[in-house]
């Protein structure tokens, strides 16, 4: 195959690995570090009220859109109650109704939401609202005030501002003075604004909900302004003037419906309470890849069983000790028996630890090499004697696991974790090496080997990059591109360097 083909295919399946890898990781949220987790708040919302005699229907205003968040899930808890979402002019609603119910009730409402600053949930450009019905003398102050505020500003952001300015004067004038004085309450004050700027030809209305915190019994709705620049929504603090939301605002709902309404009950509380939690981050990222319906989420390895997950986790480093392999062969020069046998013991380092199976994997070769030596003598066929290498060195891990446990090293007695027929293929190529080129050959591939078990034990042990490779195992891909572009590679390698400088230098 000519080598422009296989540039081609390497930068196809690189792409389509990081494709994949970048939509789970910026669309689908999967965390692309270890042990990530994600501030996940909980808001409880509790409607109490007597119930009449007749049929009950509860009616609750429930976030739509809320910049700056996403909604992990919902739910409601009441007893008897049937339970329904709606939308209506105020946004989603919380819809209970019942037949028949007795004494005292209360119905929760639950939803838990975490941070997302980069959600786009804007809404929709509204229409310029129509000139409101105001009465005498309240439309006279209106309209001197749009007059007096036009007369100061350039544009609608700071036509609201310098009116928030003169709303919030200690000393305000008299038509400041009639214009709030009902105005008893944050959300009446929010009311009044909204008429003023309705006055002005400029989209208003009320913005209510809750500033987040780790853990709060009775949590506070609070208002405030949102306008309409022509383009975008813009949020103003109405008692400071400032333009911008509080850090972790939670919006509940919008305009000045009421956030509750009881047909057939008397006495209604409605009381909120925040609750901060941590999860993982991935199990939010597949709750939320659900909620959308990706297809990809199918095939996540996250939804095997766990037996079957942990099998996984240690098979999918395996192709990452086999780039590491096939860089050092290839480009470095590092000279070893086998291709995989250096991986396959470095799988084994997982579980014997570094040292110890540095050392075992020495002590099992030497003994296993000796023996090797003296089954040369009775002249066997390549079968049978290989056959024979094997029984030897399953015999010689049984011996050191009985020393080592006599001796109290329990290391010693992980040394059956080794791929014994990978040892026993070793003990029979370094024989051959060191009868047809000599020990020190032998022992430089021998060396070798250990070496590249050890580098890739070092990268197949990364954390970060086992939980990389099981969360976008896509980047397999990437990796089998790069295994092709070194596949194709003729030049010098690393050692041939020194090698051969003095040729160089001629």
């Amino acid at each position: 195959m000519k080598q422009k083909y296989v540039y081609a295919l390497a930068a196809f399946l690189a792409v389509v690995g990081l494709s994949v890898f970048y939509y789970k990781w910026q669309v689908l949220d999967f965390p692309a570090t270890r042990d990530q987790e994600t501030s996940v708040w909980t808001i409880e919302s509790s409607i109490s009220f007597d119930s009449g005699p007749g049929s009950i229907k509860v009616n609750l205003l429930i976030p739509t859109l809320t910049p700056g968040f996403r909604m992990l899930n919902e739910n409601s808890v009441s007893r008897g109650y049937g339970f329904s979402l709606n939308y209506g002019s105020g946004g989603r609603e919380a819809q209970w109704a019942i037949r028949r119910a007795d004494g005292p009730q209360t119905i929760y409402y639950r939803i838990s939401v975490y941070e997302d600053p980069g959600v786009d949930q804007s809404d929709t450009t509204p229409p310029f609202p129509p000139p409101p019905v105001i009465n005498e003398p309240f439309r006279t102050a209106v309209d001197v005030i749009v007059a007096e505020v036009n007369e100061h500003s350039a544009d609608t952001a700071s036509f609201t501002a310098e009116l928030l300015r003169r709303m919030n004067d200690p000393s305000p004038d008299p038509n400041v003075q009639l214009l709030v004085a009902n105005a008893a309450t944050r959300a009446e004050f929010v009311d009044s604004l909204t008429t003023i700027l309705a006055s002005a030809r400029i989209p208003a209305r009320a913005v209510h909900g809750l500033e987040l915190q780790a853990r709060l019994r009775n949590a506070e709705p609070v208002t405030w302004l949102e306008i309409h620049d022509g383009d975008t929504w813009r949020f103003f603090d109405p008692m400071s003037g400032e333009e911008s939301l509080p850090e972790r605002f939670l919006v509940w709902w919008r305009g000045n419906e009421p956030l509750v309404s009881v047909e057939g009950g008397s006495n209604v509380q409605v009381t909120f309470s925040v609750q901060e939690n941590h999860l993982d981050a991935v199990m939010i990222a597949e709750t939320q890849a659900a909620q959308q319906g990706a297809s990809i989420i199918d095939f996540s390895l996250y939804s095997l069983p766990i037996q079957t997950q942990a099998v996984y986790s240690v098979l999918l480093m395996i192709p990452i000790g086999a780039l590491i392999m096939v860089v050092l062969r290839n480009m470095v020069g590092i000279d070893a028996f086998g291709t995989f046998m250096p991986v396959l013991i470095a799988l084994a380092f997982r579980e014997t630890k570094l040292f110890w199976g540095v050392v075992l994997f020495s002590v099992l070769v030497a003994l296993g090499l000796s023996i090797r030596f003296l089954l040369e003598r009775l002249r066997l066929l390549l079968v049978p004697r290989l056959s024979a290498v094997l029984i030897v060195v399953v015999m010689l891990m049984l011996l050191i696991s009985l020393m080592s446990h006599r001796l109290g090293l329990e290391t010693g007695l992980s040394v059956a974790l080794f791929p014994m027929v990978i040892i026993a293929m070793t003990i029979e190529r370094m024989s051959v090496v060191w009868e047809e080129r000599g020990a020190a050959d032998a022992m430089r591939a021998g060396f070798g080997s250990l070496v590249v078990a050890v580098i890739a034990y070092a990268a197949m042990g990364w954390p970060w990059l086992e939980h990389l490779i099981f969360t976008f195992p896509e980047l397999l891909l990437v990796v089998l591109a790069l295994v092709l572009l070194a596949g194709r590679y003729t030049g010098y390698r690393l050692l041939e360097l020194s090698r051969f400088k003095a040729l160089a230098g001629q």
